[in-house]
């Protein structure tokens, strides 16, 4: 049985990024000759406080007990085929475990990110880590990488400058376990989004269009989170993200929405918010930025809205008119199983590893 390591920021089961990135394909390799453990940067402890206000002091600790079990880490690594690097190993300061592990122990790697890492992102509550960053790093990991995945083509291009076998694994949803519902409807149509604290300033892009809409409509804007956004809208109810019961917190929304401002860093991200709106049957509108005109195929799949009175006439057009909802179901859970789910990017995602081990 060949040997996997993953390395990776957080706790498994516990990023959106790590579980639609690679978590869910575990077992499918497992049965494929292939063992497998993850090594987190932060550890559970530390996870749970990371973007609480205060706490610096646990913080630091955190990250130091990080950095050791990064180093004694590396004395492990001589019985492993493949290490898979993603997003990075350290969460700030130079790649120097990634060196160590390219140039002096020899190891094939695989180096998956998506999101535009190389690009400055980081939220008010951990505004000081983006002064110890090192962005520039991602450039450097590419080029030592046996092969690098990315989550789409914005950031395959930027990754094909510094390596040329890059690989589109695009973001997927397990159509085995998120599910459409077959629901009544809400005596009060709801309006969803998902997402972290962090990524409040996209929905602050259609706050005008919101309170426009609730001078003319009755409807809930349910947002999961895992923090109070605490928008300033009537029509506003949070609701905290729990994974025992994210997919029927998402089954209840009636639309899915994914507002993005056209930029570098959210033209490279990978539109699961949307993956999984229309893997549970949630017709979805979502603004024209990168991935999301893949995933969305306008009037058919869903809707695309780029300005504030798209948003506001699209909104309103399915507020309006549940029939138009109902009818773009079946298509965009044909379009996910064929383009975005595990079942048909497995074997992609097993070749890729195969391929790697055999290299010389």
């Amino acid at each position: 049985m060949k040997r996997l390591i993953i390395l990776a920021p957080y706790p498994i089961g516990e990023a959106a990024s790590q579980r639609f990135r690679f978590e869910q394909y575990l077992a499918y390799f497992e049965k494929n000759n292939w063992s497998w453990k993850i090594e987190s940067f932060w550890n559970m402890r530390t996870w749970k406080i990371l973007y609480r206000p205060g706490m610096n002091f646990q913080k630091t600790l955190g990250l130091l007990s990080g950095f050791l079990r990064r180093f004694l880490l590396l004395f492990k690594l001589t019985r492993v085929d493949v290490v898979f690097i993603h997003r990075e190993i350290t969460p700030i300061g130079p790649p120097i475990f990634e060196w160590i592990i390219a140039k002096i122990l020899c190891k094939k790697i695989i180096y998956d990110f998506d999101d535009a890492i190389w690009k400055s992102n980081v939220s008010v509550t951990n505004s000081f880590a983006d002064k110890v960053k090192w962005y520039g790093k991602v450039k450097h990991i590419c080029k030592w990488a046996t092969l690098v995945s990315c989550g789409n083509n914005y950031l395959c291009n930027y990754a094909k400058q510094f390596k040329n076998d890059v690989r589109l694994i695009p973001t997927t949803i397990d159509t085995n376990y998120h599910l459409p519902d077959q629901k009544t409807e809400n005596k009060i149509p709801v309006i969803g989004w998902t997402g972290s604290h962090s990524t409040t300033y996209y929905l602050n892009l259609l706050i005008p269009v919101f309170k426009k809409l609730e001078q003319q409509f009755e409807f809930e804007l349910r947002i999961i989170s895992n923090k109070d956004l605490q928008l300033p809208l009537k029509s506003y109810r949070y609701i905290h993200w729990n994974k025992e019961t994210e997919i029927a917190d998402l089954q209840s929304f009636d639309i899915g929405i994914m507002p993005l401002p056209d930029d570098d860093w959210s033209n490279g991200k990978c539109g699961f918010k949307l993956l999984q709106y229309m893997a549970v049957g949630v017709p979805s509108i979502a603004s024209p930025v990168g991935v999301n005109t893949d995933i969305i195929i306008d009037n058919e799949t869903g809707w695309i809205a780029a300005t504030e009175n798209e948003w506001f006439d699209k909104i309103s057009f399915l507020l309006k008119n549940i029939e138009a909802r109902k009818g773009v179901i079946a298509k965009a859970s044909v379009h996910i199983e064929k383009n975005y789910s595990v079942n048909a990017l497995k074997e992609k995602y097993l070749l890729i590893l195969n391929q790697v081990a055999r290299k010389n």
